[in-house]
């Protein structure tokens, strides 16, 4: 009874999980030989998702950004705790509405660049952070078809 050997749950939602952390045992002792090649599967949480509460999705509607390969119908995966940074895609609160933009920062003002030449850059001469960006593009789920 002293040599029993007690196996906690082994997945602990941890991305450092793999296959052979898990504890297996089979009636006739002998392993499948496929199971050396067995493997977890891709879990999209884990990959695309960094900080779970402050993530959103969207489908994007427009064509503004196609230029950085954002095309309407894409699924965006944004990320409200992220800090806006020159350069980055952002989701910005203009108007009451959400737009798609690439951030470019100056000074004292910043400008939304849009990807796409049929549409105009969006100079913001007062820009706040906290009233303006609603988040940060950090994927786009872009359809094969």
């Amino acid at each position: 009874m002293g040599d029993e050997i007690f196996y906690g749950a082994a997945y602990k939602g941890s991305k450092r999980f793999s296959q052979w952390d898990v504890p297996t045992a089979n009636a006739t002792g002998f392993g499948a030989a496929a199971d050396d090649y067995m493997e977890r599967g891709i879990d999209l949480n884990e990959q695309l998702i960094r900080n779970k509460p402050a993530t959103f999705f969207f489908r994007m509607n427009s064509d503004a950004m196609i230029g950085a390969g954002i095309h309407a119908g894409d699924i965006l995966i944004v990320d409200r705790s992220l800090a806006p940074v020159s350069g980055r895609i952002i989701v910005a609160i203009l108007e009451a509405e959400l737009v798609v933009r690439r951030l470019q920062r100056s000074m004292n003002s910043a400008t939304l660049i849009a990807e796409n030449k049929k549409f105009s850059d969006i100079p913001l001469s007062v820009f706040d952070e906290r009233s303006n960006v609603w988040g940060v593009v950090t994927y786009v789920i872009h359809p094969a078809c």
